[in-house]
């Protein structure tokens, strides 16, 4: 049995569907209403916290995929952000994972983010998995901490915990800038972006990311290790806006805006994270995933923006009927 938290998230949902074809699991879903668990899925509730009991949970689980946590939000409205996402993302992961090394589970999966590394990388010099912190905001922090603490439990307890640092996750039902993105593609609004092709941006197809997730449950050589993952092809700001565009069936309307024009214009509205994301660079080398493991992402890039594409121009349709 492999119990699975977060999945009635982006990547849980997925990750579950990819499961449940050749294991039993279990599902953690919040004491929410309105949460959606699968249909014939042994379901249990509860909340992240430090005091949350999980023990019944844990009964015949081998593997725990820890993917629930509070997410990275644009404007957080938390009195203190960094105490709300260490509550969540450290104190509640660390209690989840202590029940099940109690229990005897054997290795605990952990989906943390890339930005433990930090937000940046510069020309040439990608994200290595085993390269030193920097992580600049409360929840890049958040999950640094988490990790820190599961990796001094796989010590103490001999749980074998692994770690996954994901860039950016783009497939069926992707929501916030990527959504944006396509959506303006889809309606060919010019986009100033078309003068960004200098910088290099790592991202990683669900598909892509769930596979990897799943083989790190019991491949013997990914045992208190920590992965990154993308789809091996980095692509410029410009580059991918085209490459979405083909993949909606859509020219991308691009203009030639200068990047520094950008930049000082992100400034000037109070938002120059914005402008480090258009067009900053963010590479992870994938060399340790693949040697370790032996692992190749098995979807193109593009063929995981033709997924993505497809996914969204159908619920288009549907919601037209």
């Amino acid at each position: 049995m492999i119990l699975v938290t977060g999945a009635t998230g982006f990547v849980g949902r997925a990750l579950c569907a990819a499961l449940i074809k050749s294991c039993p699991i279990r599902i953690a879903v919040r004491n929410t209403a309105g949460e959606s668990p699968a249909d014939g899925v042994d379901v249990v509730r509860g909340e992240l916290s430090a005091t949350a009991d999980w023990s019944a949970a844990m009964v015949g689980v081998v593997a725990v995929v820890h993917c629930a946590a509070r997410v990275h939000v644009m404007n957080d409205d938390a009195v203190d952000p960094l105490a709300e996402f260490r509550r969540i993302n450290v104190e509640g992961s660390l209690q989840l994972a202590r029940q099940a090394a109690a229990a005897g589970v054997r290795r605990f999966v952990f989906l943390s983010s890339i930005k433990v590394n930090g937000e940046q990388t510069d020309p040439g010099r990608p994200f290595t998995a085993d390269q030193a912190p920097g992580p600049l905001d409360p929840y890049g922090i958040s999950k640094m901490e988490a990790e820190a603490a599961l990796r001094a439990l796989a010590r103490e307890t001999g749980m074998a915990v692994v770690i996954i640092r994901p860039p950016l996750v783009y497939g069926p039902a992707v929501k916030g800038n990527f959504l944006a993105m396509m959506r303006a593609l889809w309606r060919g609004i010019p986009l100033p972006l078309g003068a960004v092709t200098a910088n290099r941006r790592s991202l990683v197809a669900l598909d892509n990311l769930v596979d990897l997730i799943v083989t790190c449950i019991d491949h013997p050589a990914a045992a208190n290790q920590t992965f990154l993952v993308s789809d091996a092809e980095d692509l410029s700001t410009a580059a991918l806006l085209r490459r979405m565009g083909q993949a909606l069936g859509r020219p991308a309307r691009l203009l030639p805006v200068p990047v520094g024009i950008l930049r000082l214009a992100a400034t000037l509205l109070g938002r120059p994270g914005i402008a480090q994301r258009l067009c900053g660079s963010l590479e992870v080398d994938i060399d340790k995933t693949r040697h370790l493991l032996g692992w190749s992402p098995p979807l193109s890039v593009d063929e995981g923006l033709r997924r993505t594409a497809a996914h969204w121009m159908t619920a288009q349709q549907s919601a037209r009927r």
